[in-house]
């Protein structure tokens, strides 16, 4: 559901942040292995979500691990189109041949710098860097803003989920859970906040919980004053 215009001021965003991990908060092996962790519902699940999002976000590094296509696939009285996708990159490099790419729609490469050259068909876009010299989140999302996008869905690793979540813009979080444990050298879900006190962590509200094949699926509210 694509519905991105360049109107000014379209109002607040919902962003729902997606997370599919283990038991223990794990979404790869030490050795990168990811594929699957959530079982088959859950993954119709969250093509079902994509189908009702305007845009996809994402990160140049889940891209080069993963290759994913972001498409909604197999939902039932969906036509299309697709939803956009917005990739984040603190390099500015992108694959021509990611598989992302193959669909008819806006792609938008979100860099600190503007990069020395782009895929065929890919806006680029340069907004201000964090301290780490990556997209800082808050330009991202107002960027996106400018440019009509109300409802977005972020699909990335730690880095991105982490910027998000510190932001402190995510409205929702969809988890799905696994019924299995990795253990403690497996890559987190989340990297570091940095936190000093307890009541600076971000907070938010389980709303739903219910079974997904067999995962479990979460669904947080952010808390609110």
């Amino acid at each position: 559901m694509s519905t991105g215009s360049e109107e000014a001021g379209a109002g607040p965003v919902e962003i729902v942040l997606k997370l599919a991990t283990s038991l223990d908060g794990a979404i790869a092996l030490a050795n990168g292995d990811s594929q699957w962790i959530t079982g088959e519902e859950s993954r119709r699940a969250v093509h079902r979500m994509r189908a009702e999002t305007q845009l996809i976000l994402t990160g140049a590094g889940t891209v080069r691990a993963d290759d994913p296509r972001l498409t909604a696939r197999d939902v039932d009285a969906f036509n299309g189109p697709q939803p956009d996708c917005a990739i984040l990159s603190s390099s500015g490099d992108l694959a021509s041949d990611a598989r992302l790419l193959e669909e008819r729609r806006r792609v938008m490469l979100f860099s600190a710098e503007s990069p020395a050259s782009v895929p065929e068909g890919v806006q680029s876009i340069t907004v201000e860097g964090d301290v780490n010299a990556r997209p800082r989140f808050e330009q991202v999302i107002e960027s996106l803003r400018e440019r009509g996008y109300t409802r977005i869905l972020i699909e990335a690793g730690a880095r991105v989920a982490t910027s998000a979540l510190a932001s402190g813009l995510v409205t929702r979080i969809e988890w799905f859970r696994a019924p299995i444990v990795l253990g403690g050298d497996a890559k987190p879900v989340f990297a570091d906040l940095r936190l000093e006190r307890l009541d600076a962590a971000p907070r938010f509200i389980r709303i739903d919980v219910r079974p997904c094949g067999a995962d479990t699926h979460e669904t947080y509210r952010r808390e609110t004053a």
